[in-house]
């Protein structure tokens, strides 16, 4: 069974003067440990896909379901990690964020949360951080920080929208490379958002493309023997050309030709 399926979702959002449809009928699946991505250009409704898998928002055609059971709404098997990792609370040490989810939750007692949450920050190499405030740790371990916070509630599915889109491509690269290392400790199943087609390809073990607006499905992509180590080979620009031409050519009248709504 997958961990996650999105069937036939059509997900739309009002404006004050229009009802925008976002996305249009798109499927897909995610299993164990994958690292999943939804790329696409802005406006494709990549961020309102993810928002729906969150529960946040409904569908209004198809079906979302984890392990078998349709989502209606937010819940701790689910967890998000936002842009430059901004929920993190300043005012909070290491220790004291990790515990944060767990406390409000109250999914563990709270001698067991202590015991989740220092085993969970020591897999992420923060063991010496632990009473470190949020504004005096760089931004890898900040992410770091948020994902074992996201971690500790032992979620099935780890969901970052766009998480590095503002950074600098130094940075940018630091925290993708971060992102994969951890992967490779942790083995958690991630939805990865991003327009970046070559961030798509370094992150995900598969690849959703989806048309410029509305959303829908152009393809599916395996992508697992890409990454950091062959980024200079023949092959991985091949395959990103690929998709610059699924993104990029002529989606929209297509769409148009085919009925869907805008």
């Amino acid at each position: 069974m997958a961990l996650l399926e999105v069937e036939g979702v059509t997900l739309q959002y009002k404006t004050p003067k229009h009802l925008v449809t976002a996305t249009y009928k798109v499927d897909f699946t995610v299993h164990e440990a994958d690292r999943y991505v939804i790329l696409g250009p802005s406006g494709c409704g990549k961020s309102t896909i993810l928002k729906a898998v969150g529960g946040f928002m409904l569908p209004v055609e198809g079906t979302i379901r984890i392990r078998g059971r349709t989502v209606e709404e937010p819940g701790p098997d689910r967890m998000m990690v936002f842009q430059e990792f901004e929920q993190l609370m300043p005012w909070k040490t290491v220790l004291q964020n990790v515990l944060f989810p767990m406390r409000v939750t109250r999914k563990f007692p709270l001698k067991e949360a202590r015991e989740r949450a220092l085993a969970v920050i020591e897999k992420v190499r923060l063991t010496k951080f632990l009473d470190i405030y949020p504004h005096m740790l760089s931004g890898g371990m900040k992410m770091r920080v948020a994902i074992a916070r996201a971690m500790a509630l032992e979620p099935d599915i780890l969901l970052m929208d766009e998480p590095f889109a503002a950074l600098d491509a130094l940075t940018r690269r630091q925290m993708q490379q971060e992102l994969i290392g951890l992967w490779e400790q942790l083995q958690f199943t991630v939805v990865f958002v991003t327009h970046s087609i070559e961030e798509a390809v370094i992150i995900g073990s598969r690849i959703l493309v989806l048309s410029p607006h509305p959303g829908r499905v152009r393809a599916e992509f395996d992508a697992e023997k890409f990454g950091f180590k062959n980024m200079d080979a023949a092959e991985f620009g091949m395959f990103t050309k690929r998709i610059h031409g699924l993104l990029f050519s002529d989606g929209q009248e297509r769409a148009a030709r085919e009925g869907v709504p805008s």
